[in-house]
């Protein structure tokens, strides 16, 4: 029975990057002796064990055969006579199929080491094929690692699996987790190239798709282009350290512009409704969490609105403020401002620009809360009124207070 650390780990530590997780490969051994070791099993599909003092993840080496399309369509196969450079050979990219000994030998039948001084994302064999959610991986990796390539062979081996059909197998969820982590990555915008340059991005997202090659005017936008104009204010959310529900909301802010009629182009009247339809529509696909997209749906109808609120009066103000939910889920409006930050600097030439809408409507809506509801309520009953009326007070108390703060 013999122990490896594998994986992200070993690459990580390589790099001189924080390593936070190990993973384990244990040649060898069955699940009873693992069981009789104290380890506590926990895989479904194949023999993963949780180490008895660290909780770490230990799995059996195994080797795996596809059974049928997409991420779920494998027989795994685990017994003491599979070895380690079968279990590597299984894994999607060279820089991840690395192991490292107990005594700190390095094992690498693939070269990951060489790839990652050559900073080259490139699949370990032609068992890459096999398993749609790699090209997720692969284009997820480029984010996080934006110095890296991928591979020409890699490349169109994707192109290839894409063609096949592969890519429309993959189920909603794991479409999902592995957009969210990529979104999160230092440049979320290579996640994109990479999708878009093996024909993935269209089979997945179409809505994103579209965006390229649709004008914008020159006076706005000075980059033109939609699909350019994304991936600036997708980076823009990673440089801002923006949460996923914000980065999520940045992708699918300007939905709309992609279906836009070409007889009013490079203007996009009416973008932002057209953006929440597609938005719906999307989420029920990828079975997006509601919190994403609840806060997406409010930045794409109302980011134009916000980005022009600068010349809002205490009423348009207000009513804003009503439209985004803003006194009932305050941090949330946080993180609509910062999508709307993050739109408005993702422009060519613009990056540096400062955003005072935020602190004006963050000023406003600190004013709006300070206004005693229940106060108000209370003598609004007093004088017999009730429901619409009092509400009226309420709202003609929150634009005072507004007005005041704003006149400072």
């Amino acid at each position: 029975m013999q122990t490896y650390r594998v994986g992200g780990a070993v690459r990580d530590a390589l790099l001189g990057l924080p390593v936070h997780d190990n993973d384990w490969v244990v040649v060898g051994a069955t699940p009873e002796e693992m069981i009789l070791g104290g380890y506590l099993p926990v895989g479904k599909d194949f023999p993963v064990f949780l180490h008895p003092r660290t909780r770490e993840e230990y799995a059996l080496a195994r080797t795996e055969r596809k059974t049928a399309r997409g991420y779920h369509g494998f027989a795994f196969h685990t017994d003491p006579g599979v070895t380690l450079e079968e279990d590597l050979a299984r894994r999607d990219l060279t820089i991840n199929a690395m192991a490292q000994a107990e005594d700190g030998t390095l094992v690498d039948p693939f070269n990951g080491q060489g790839d990652l001084r050559a900073k080259m994302l490139r699949h370990v064999t032609e068992a890459f094929r096999e398993d749609p959610v790699r090209i997720l991986r692969v284009a997820r990796f480029a984010a996080r690692f934006p110095g890296f390539s991928v591979a020409p062979e890699t490349q169109a081996l994707m192109r290839a699996m894409v063609a096949d059909g592969e890519v429309d197998a993959l189920v909603p969820e794991r479409v999902w987790q592995e957009l969210a982590r990529g979104l999160g990555e230092q440049r979320p915008s290579r996640m994109f190239e990479v999708l878009r340059g093996c024909g993935a991005l269209a089979v997945l997202l179409p809505e994103v798709e579209r965006l390229w090659g649709v004008p914008q005017r020159a006076d706005y936008h000075p980059e033109v282009d939609t699909g350019v104009h994304l991936m600036m204010v997708l980076d823009m959310a990673a440089r801002l350290q923006a949460p996923l529900p914000a980065r999520f909301a940045c992708l699918t802010h300007d939905l709309g512009k992609g279906t836009t009629p070409a007889d009013i182009l490079p203007r996009h009247l009416g973008h932002e409704a057209r953006s929440v339809d597609l938005l719906l529509v999307l989420c029920e696909r990828l079975r997006v969490p509601n919190e994403c997209r609840e806060l997406a749906e409010v930045v794409a109808r109302e980011h134009g609105n916000i980005h022009r609120s600068e010349a809002f009066d205490a009423t348009a103000v207000v009513r804003l403020l009503e439209r985004c939910d803003a006194f009932r889920k305050p941090d949330r409006f946080v993180q609509v401002l910062l999508a709307c930050e993050c739109d408005a600097r993702g422009r060519l030439g613009l990056e540096e620009r400062p955003y005072p809408q935020r602190d004006r409507l963050l000023a406003a809506l600190g004013a709006a809360r300070a206004v005693s509801t229940a106060a108000i309520a209370e003598e609004g009953q007093a004088r017999g009124l009730a429901g619409q009326a009092i509400g009226q007070r309420i709202h003609q108390a929150r634009i005072a207070a507004v007005a005041a703060a704003l006149a400072h």
